[in-house]
């Protein structure tokens, strides 16, 4: 059983990244920055005020989530097609064109898309199951199971981190298979995935605050209105698209050292 360096990932992501930068960041742009300015500027935000109860958030939400499903729907597929295009630029030994890789992208994204949903109803099915009984013996164990919930969500999510470079570069096209062998190729790293992925978005969250407030200064004292809001957003945007790049040369990296020597050649598709 492999034990995933955190250090040697890293290297080897950010190597990953540098080795054909333009490239992943054009295609961060088209799959990630594009549709999530497209969302921001077309749909905005929900009308929440301050004060509004319960009841009437839950209106609102309602009402902005019925108009703007389909857009949301659309925008998240586009983001899938970029993550495994990427995925397939990175760690494909055969040197795939980048028309090819987003083809791959386009084949890979109903198996991937698959084993999402499958993984989806069968936590969320279990999950409302287990906080309902305990819900209906007390509040105290419904909140306790609410935890335990989160809890096991969390765990499985990093235990199937792989499906994406596993559709992607292996080629797996049963999502049921593609859930087994990252279940397999993650046992005994949970923390070590865990510790990497969480300190690097925490990290990515402190930089994403830090610039947003400081371009939020200058754009309250140099514009107002909707071309505030649209230069946020696209600075955002933008931000989000390039932290998207790197996480999936942290998943390609994990995926190389994981699943051992039989899909080597990473550093092949660059030379």
């Amino acid at each position: 059983m492999a034990k995933l360096d955190t250090n040697a990932a890293w290297k080897e992501a950010s190597g990953l990244v540098a080795a054909n930068r333009d490239v992943f960041l054009a295609l961060a742009g088209v799959f990630f920055m594009l549709p999530s300015l497209a969302l921001s500027v077309i749909l905005g935000e929900p009308q929440v005020e301050p004060g509004m109860q319960p009841d009437q958030l839950m209106a609102v939400m309602r009402e902005f989530y019925s108009r703007a499903w389909w857009l949301i729907l659309l925008g998240s597929l586009l983001q899938v097609v970029g993550i495994l295009a990427i995925l397939t630029l990175m760690r494909d030994r055969t040197r795939p064109t980048v028309a090819d890789a987003i083809k791959s992208g386009l084949a890979g994204t109903p198996s991937y898309l698959a084993a999402q949903l499958l993984l989806g109803i069968a936590l969320v099915g279990v999950g409302l199951l287990l906080i309902g009984g305990a819900a209906a013996v007390s509040p105290v164990l419904g909140a306790a199971a609410v935890l335990l919930v989160i809890c096991v969500l969390v765990f499985v999510m990093f235990r199937t981190i792989l499906v994406a470079p596993l559709v992607a570069v292996e080629g797996m096209r049963n999502p049921i298979a593609a859930l087994r062998r990252s279940w397999t190729l993650t046992r005994g790293n949970f923390w070590r995935i865990f510790g990497f992925v969480a300190l690097v978005v925490v990290l990515f969250l402190i930089v994403l605050g830090i610039v947003m407030l400081v371009i939020g200064i200058v754009l309250a004292i140099a514009t107002s209105g909707e071309t505030q809001r649209v230069i946020a957003a696209v600075f955002s945007s933008a931000l989000t698209a390039i932290a998207v790049v790197y996480f999936c040369g942290m998943i390609a990296a994990i995926h190389r050292q994981l699943a051992g020597p039989a899909v080597e050649g990473l550093s092949a598709t660059f030379e």
